[in-house]
């Protein structure tokens, strides 16, 4: 579950990291009442789930009432990499002379939390990764221990923090750990740590995303549940109890098991496809479950066709196939193309059951994705 800018900073600011004042608003008139009490130059930041707001029109610095008027009216209800902005943080500006990176996340293959920091702050921490994997300091921490304060220290040396700002910026991270741990966080960052000119380092960003199986002793993190949704489509698959990602590509993807369903992207993204999501409907999938996630796909814009991967083992391929038939004869018209693989426990009577009229059917993988690309290629044309 990723939590808003504003949803973290305020859970930051509770455990006492530094960050501007702010207040959320939703219209243009809240935005100007915003700004009127913080001041200016104040920063106006559409609160979507994505990354390099920034670069796509989504973060505006205004420095009187005339510009924050214009640049609400901008953001709100733009369309931010396929989001739609309903909301934005305003938040007074922080005159800064340097930018930090400093997160926490799980290294899967290491098996223990990462603290991760580095001086290159204010850009993509991946591409900085990717392209300068030096510039950026670990120290890993043995969860049995928990985090030593020493070791906070020593990875913010080892990046080169000035010294009279490292141990505010070790501070932050040492805090950052906890709310890693008690909040049961998949991942917790700022970017950037802003140091002024003063010499104060403040939180101007925040990244916040926990672990859904743990919401159960989350209960005032699963009350922002479902404000964390981004739309319609991730709103519905909570309703739905699917594991779902939206994505940027128009090949819509369905399995039963989160493999299969990475499988299925990797083929698509070989064979030239783009896909459009994760979607997961789990083991055991009945006809109305199988309809409901025909429903979530056809209702992404971006979709342009759809490809359907089941593999029988709790999940009979007969129910499938009338999931499928069931939600596709609700269509006058089928509004994207439709192909299936069905393999597996009951697979030859679900491909027996399937509406040939409705779908096109094949036998492998590789084929099933390959049509699906070819599909959504010809739409584009």
């Amino acid at each position: 579950m990723k939590l808003h800018e504003y949803q973290a900073k305020g859970i930051f600011a509770d455990a006492g990291i530094p960050v501007p004042d702010s207040q959320l608003a939703e219209s243009v008139e809240e935005v100007l009442d915003a700004v009127d009490e913080i001041g200016y130059p104040a920063a106006i930041k559409a609160q979507v789930h994505v990354g390099g707001r920034g670069k796509a029109g989504g973060i505006k610095i205004a420095t009187d009432r005339e510009e924050a008027e214009r640049y609400a009216e901008e953001i709100l209800g733009m369309d931010l990499k396929g989001y739609t902005v309903d909301r934005v943080l305003v938040e007074s500006g922080v005159d800064f002379v340097d930018e930090l990176y400093v997160g926490v996340t799980m290294d899967r293959g290491e098996g223990q939390p990462v603290l991760m920091v580095s001086t290159e702050g204010g850009v993509d921490i991946e591409e900085v990764a990717a392209e300068s994997p030096d510039a950026i300091a670990r120290e890993h921490v043995d969860p049995a221990f928990g985090l030593h304060p020493y070791q906070a220290r020593k990875v913010v040396y080892e990046a080169g923090v000035d010294a009279d700002v490292a141990l505010d910026v070790a501070s932050i991270l040492s805090t950052l750990y906890d709310l890693y741990e008690d909040s049961d966080a998949s991942e917790i960052e700022v970017n950037p740590v802003m140091i002024t000119g003063d010499r104060d380092v403040i939180a101007a960003d925040a990244v916040m995303n926990i672990d859904e199986d743990a919401l159960f002793r989350q209960p005032e993190l699963s009350e922002m549940a479902e404000e964390s949704y981004e739309d319609d489509l991730e709103r519905k698959a909570g309703e739905y109890g699917f594991d779902y990602v939206r994505l940027s590509g128009n090949v819509g993807i369905i399995g039963n098991g989160a493999g299969l369903v990475m499988t299925t992207l990797d083929l698509v993204d070989h064979y030239g496809g783009s896909p459009a999501n994760f979607l997961d409907i789990g083991g055991g999938a009945k006809a109305e479950r199988v309809t409901n996630a025909l429903d979530m796909v056809f209702s992404d814009e971006n979709v342009d066709a759809v490809v359907f991967n089941i593999f029988g083992g709790i999940t009979r391929g007969d129910e499938v196939a009338k999931g499928i038939n069931e939600a596709l004869e609700q269509f006058d018209e089928i509004p994207k193309k439709v192909v299936v693989r069905l393999a597996g426990t009951n697979a030859e009577e679900g491909m027996e059951i399937l509406n040939a009229d409705l779908v096109e059917v094949e036998e492998t993988l590789e084929d099933a994705v390959q049509r699906a690309v070819a599909n959504a290629a010809e739409v584009e044309q």
